[in-house]
């Protein structure tokens, strides 16, 4: 039984936690607000400060401060590391809270001078409510990240959960008191943001604490650390800003051409992340500092090894999640999402989208990890180059297929981008590091793929069967109509799995029969 098992399934457990959280959020927020034009400009708001927590707090950073902040702590020891932690958290928030200053300046200065559409108003003061929070979440992500690196996942990871409460109390309990329209009750939900950015940094301070950190300003002008982190995280923040950017571009672009494809789309993209997300990301937030201290000691044997058996569970996890999703597209999002707000239409709309996305459920994940593969190696550049490459494009696809096709061509423009990101980023590495070793990890594919298929085969045909029989009126009814055929999909998944040896099935085996063992013990 591998340690990247157990530390990466105790992530997965608590990211699950968070990620059901996040599901009855999108529950809560759907119902609220449906996909209506109120909701695709209060994701706008939101996608701004995104890109500065992506730039700054997590991504090209976070990638840039782990492998610093573990080297410290090996060559130099704990005061040496915390050290390093201090004076990279102060340059983060002297930054941060800079840029935050004057994006509400300037957000003050256009809202009284100008003369914007409903729409664009909305927007603009939605964004001056939620600014504040990119500093925080960047604050959280450096704390998960030096926890991370001290081999704490699970408690982290929870951080997550903490925030998504705060932000369904902020829609349940604030949002009836902002006033009697959809307009002016959503800033309750930009205010839930702020107040949920100052939850998750408060949650990861106790783990840390214990551990003997303690926060004191550090001067970070001139300092060799943040100097060192600032050279290897700008080609990751090109990378990440242009990421962003894109979102940004795509998203403004089909707003323009139908208000609502915004949040239908980002229903869609909600969902996805739920298995990628309770796994996909878990593992690549272990394999981070797992990879980098491989890289460090130069044992590039165990490096390959490590990455490919990572990938081996990746693609055992995500191959079965993308076949029901595709499969039971529609069900899914009407058990989910269909109540209040959010009417038949929306179902259909967001079920399409939700079914072009499936496909790129286990590229996304890969792209995840074979990017922190380089991050281990201190390549920053290489994925950069590549995903700049690959969002151009994915920005010429989404243009060419959203006037077409609206939410469903900009699943399939980022399902098109994603395939091409992973075979350059495979090709890449396997330059860089001279071969792969991933002959275990080829061998589950031919297994784990023709499997997938015909559990999403059983699904369609056995749900088909029970919308003859008994439809869906009923919330029972409803979770019939997913969790019967789902469950059929995942026995004959799971068979064919156990039947051919593949390493991540009787891992999984070996981890419950260990558990049965303990617990009758």
């Amino acid at each position: 039984m591998s340690q990247m098992l157990k530390s990466s399934g105790a992530m997965a457990a608590a990211t699950m936690t968070s990620r059901v959280l996040g599901m009855v959020r999108e529950m809560v927020y759907a119902a609220f607000m449906g996909n209506t034009w109120v909701a695709s400009a209060f994701i706008l708001a939101f996608q701004v400060p995104n890109l500065f927590r992506r730039l700054l707090g997590e991504g090209a950073l976070t990638a840039a401060f782990i492998p610093i902040f573990k080297r410290k702590g090996v060559v130099e020891g704990e005061a040496a590391m915390w050290r390093t932690a201090n004076v990279v958290i102060s340059g983060l928030v002297a930054a941060a809270g800079a840029i935050t200053v004057l994006a509400i300046l300037v957000l003050s200065v256009l809202l009284a001078a100008g003369s914007f559409r409903d729409e664009t108003e909305l927007m603009l003061r939605l964004l001056r409510l939620m600014f504040p929070y990119m500093l925080l979440v960047c604050l959280a992500a450096v704390l998960i990240g030096m926890a991370n690196a001290r081999g704490h996942f699970f408690i982290p990871a929870l951080g997550a959960a903490i925030l998504n409460v705060v932000m369904i109390a902020s829609v349940l309990l604030l949002a009836p008191r902002m006033g009697a329209t959809l307009p002016e009750q959503i800033r309750a939900l930009a205010i839930g943001v702020v107040l949920a950015g100052i939850a998750q940094v408060v949650f990861q301070l106790p783990s840390l604490s214990r551990e003997g950190y303690r926060y004191h300003w550090v001067s970070p002008w001139r300092d060799p650390v943040v100097r060192e982190v600032v050279r290897k995280m700008l080609p990751g923040s090109i990378g990440v800003a242009a990421f962003q950017i894109n979102v940004l571009f795509t998203q403004f672009f089909s707003f323009w051409v139908e208000g609502t494809i915004v949040s239908t789309f980002n229903y869609s993209v909600r969902l996805m992340e739920l298995p990628q997300g309770m796994f996909g990301i878990s593992l690549a937030t272990y394999l981070l500092p797992t990879l980098a201290g491989l890289a460090a000691e130069k044992d590039y044997a165990k490096f390959r090894q490590t990455l490919s058996q990572g990938l081996g569970y990746l693609a055992f996890a995500n191959l079965i999640a993308a076949a029901v999703s595709l499969s039971l597209a529609q069900p899914i999002v009407r058990l989910v999402f269909e109540r209040g707000e959010f009417g038949p239409q929306a179902t259909v709309r967001v079920a399409l989208a939700l079914a072009c996305l499936s496909p790129g459920l286990l590229l996304f994940s890969m792209n995840n990890i074979l990017a922190r593969a380089f991050y281990a190696l201190d390549d920053i550049k290489t994925p950069m180059k590549i995903s700049i490459l690959c969002l151009g494009l994915n920005l010429v696809f989404a243009f060419w297929l959203v006037q077409r096709y609206r939410e469903a061509g900009l699943a399939v423009a980022n399902t098109l981008s994603a395939a091409l990101n992973t075979g350059l980023l495979t090709y890449a590495l396997r330059r860089k590091l001279g071969r792969l070793d991933w002959a275990g990890f080829i061998r589950c594919l031919w297994v784990l793929v023709p499997a997938a298929a015909a559990a999403g085969v059983a699904a369609f045909f056995i749900h088909a069967a029970w919308e003859r029989h008994f439809g869906h009126p009923s919330l029972l009814r409803q979770l019939g109509a997913v969790f019967v055929p789902g469950a059929a999909a995942a026995l004959v998944y799971w068979s064919a799995a156990c039947l051919a040896r593949v390493p991540a099935a009787t891992d999984i085996v070996a981890v419950f029969r260990r558990k049965l063992g303990s617990s009758r013990r």
